[in-house]
């Protein structure tokens, strides 16, 4: 969806980024890697992420199944938004939003200490705070905006 479109909130970077994509579709896992092949497409098309497509890649791999697994609870009758930026200037943004209760992300415990190393999930907050230069979350943990700098 080219064109200068708001995004879902007010963001710092609004006035110099372009929507690229901007979709809703129902929480499944089969939906959800089709859309992300369709982002990653466009960002390789805009070189809005230049040499940083791994990166964006895995976060919003890591944030949409958050919001498919958690936010809907695999219920295809819930929907998932996601929204993708770019600004030769700025970078990629990425929001997702997701119909679910929310969380604090503060309150997530780290995968890297005590027991947790063990675990076989709760690594993806962890992961898109590294891979992302900057991450917010809004509306009460529903909504993750994952920006990527050039």
């Amino acid at each position: 969806m080219p064109g200068r479109k708001p995004l879902p909130r007010r963001d710092v970077y609004a006035d110099e980024l372009t929507v690229r994509f901007a979709r809703t579709f129902p929480a499944d896992l089969k939906i959800m890697n089709q859309v992300i092949d369709e982002i990653m497409k466009i960002i390789l098309e805009t070189n809005c992420a230049a040499d940083k497509e791994f990166e964006v890649d895995l976060a919003l791999r890591e944030a949409l199944s958050n919001a498919v697994l958690h936010g809907c609870g695999l219920d295809a009758c819930k929907e998932v938004s996601v929204w993708v930026a770019c600004a030769d200037s700025v970078g990629v943004l990425v929001v997702v939003r997701d119909p679910g209760v929310g969380f604090d992300p503060t309150s997530v415990p780290s995968p890297v200490t005590g027991e947790n190393i063990f675990s076989h999930h709760g690594r993806g907050i962890f992961l898109i705070n590294r891979l992302m230069d900057e991450v917010r979350f809004e509306r009460g943990g529903t909504e993750i905006h994952m920006l990527k700098r050039r």
